[in-house]
C-alpha cells in the first residue's frame, strides 16, 4: 500500500492498548450480530477479520459456542486475545495476506475492512469467496460515501476508504453472495454503514 493506507498496521500497533481500553463492551453491534449468528450454524466456525482484542464481538461469538478463528495485524491486540481466550486460533497478520485451508460458515470484517484501499476492497471479495463454504455469512462494515475519509485516533490521521454502495453490490454477485441486508448510518448501531450476505449454495 502506498500513502495514509500504508500507516493503518503501525498505527493500531502503536496505539493498541489505548484502542482496547477505549473499545466499548457494550455491544451495540448485537441486531447485526444476532442477524449474522441467525446465518450461521450451530457451532459454526466463523472468521474474524480485524478481530482486536477480542472484544466485544469475538468473545460473544465465543460465549455463543460458536468455533471462531481471529486474525489481527496488532502483535499487542492478538496478546490481549490470547490471554483472555487461550484456548481459540488467533492470528496475526494482514487479512490480505491470510489463508488456511478451512471453508469458514461465516467472515466478519467489523470496522476493519473499510481501513483497506479501494483496490485491496475489491480483492478481498475474492478472497471472501475462497474462503467460504456455501451458505455461510458474510458481514462487514463501511463508509456511506465512495471516497476516501480521514479520522484520528491517538492524536493520528487514520485512513478509511469505500467503493460506492452500487460496487459493493456488484462484487458480492460476482463472487456468489446474496444481499440479505444492508444499512447507511444505522442510527441503532453507531451510525454503522453494515453490509450483510450469505454465499450461495451453487
Amino acid at each position: 500500500m502506498a500513502g495514509e493506507d500504508a500507516n493503518i498496521i503501525d498505527l493500531y500497533e502503536r496505539h493498541a492498548l489505548g484502542f482496547d481500553k477505549l473499545r466499548g463492551r457494550t455491544l451495540f453491534e448485537k441486531p447485526w450480530l444476532d442477524r449474522f449468528r441467525a446465518l450461521v450454524p450451530p457451532r459454526g466456525h466463523v472468521l474474524d477479520l480485524g478481530c482486536g482484542s477480542a472484544e466485544p464481538i469475538a468473545s460473544t461469538l465465543i460465549r455463543d459456542g460458536f468455533r471462531l478463528t481471529g486474525v489481527d495485524s496488532s502483535q499487542t491486540l492478538i496478546g490481549l486475545a490470547r490471554e483472555r481466550f487461550p484456548g481459540v486460533a488467533w492470528y496475526v497478520e494482514d487479512m490480505r495476506k491470510f489463508y488456511i485451508p478451512t471453508k469458514f460458515d461465516g467472515i466478519v470484517a467489523w470496522h476493519s475492512f473499510f481501513h483497506l484501499n479501494p483496490d485491496d476492497q475489491r480483492e478481498m471479495f475474492r478472497r471472501f469467496a475462497v474462503m467460504t463454504a456455501p451458505g455461510a455469512a458474510l458481514m462487514f462494515t463501511t463508509g456511506h460515501f465512495e471516497g476516501v475519509a480521514m479520522g484520528e485516533f491517538g492524536g493520528e490521521p487514520l485512513y478509511h476508504a469505500s467503493l460506492s454502495a452500487r460496487e459493493y453490490a456488484e462484487l458480492l454477485g460476482k463472487n456468489r453472495f446474496e444481499l440479505v441486508g444492508h444499512t447507511a448510518q444505522d442510527p441503532q448501531c453507531g451510525g454503522a454503514t453494515v453490509w450483510l450476505a450469505r454465499r450461495r449454495s451453487n
